[in-house]
């Protein structure tokens, strides 16, 4: 059996972070799949991870006065998954800019469909900005959260 994938892949610009799980019963519908609205509870779980994989904590960004709300979530769905199936969500940084960042996000049916390059159940992406807690007033996050900026450049995914 070929070895799951890393949960942090490098290769030069290219990072990406990979969150397996489960589905639980209580996500899917009477057709017995998961309901569409969860596939975005998903990203965003991943979409953590993937700041904990970069060492800067979601937390982080609030303990410093800031959150980053979503401006917009796109999807689309293609086979769907069904309870108790083992998933996994591979999530990178698409694009960043001083003001915006962008994840795009894949979920395959289980490891081995990813390994082998098996089209994503479902894939999409998120964009975020950074705003200030007491007023959420949007911010460069250049500038706000420097450290983090530098890293989702870093991140990037090329090509």
């Amino acid at each position: 059996m070929k070895s799951i994938v890393a949960d942090w892949e490098r290769q030069g610009s290219k990072m990406r972070s990979t969150m397996p799980f489960t589905i639980r019963y209580a996500e899917t519908d009477m057709m017995g799949v998961v309901h569409h609205a969860n596939y975005v509870l998903y990203f965003e779980d991943a979409r953590t991870k993937l700041l904990d994989d970069l060492g800067y904590p979601y937390a982080r960004i609030e303990e410093e006065g800031y959150m980053s709300p979503v401006v917009s979530v796109e999807l689309h769905y293609g086979k769907p998954l069904r309870y108790a199936q083992k998933p996994i969500v591979r999530t990178r940084v698409a694009c960043v800019t001083p003001m915006k960042v962008t994840f795009g996000y894949e979920i395959f049916e289980s490891v081995e469909a990813m390994e082998a390059g098996e089209k994503p159940n479902c894939s999409g992406q998120s964009v975020h900005c950074i705003v200030e807690v007491a007023s959420f007033k949007p911010v460069s996050m250049k500038k706000a959260t420097p450290e983090l900026f530098e890293l989702y450049k870093s991140a990037v995914e090329e090509g």
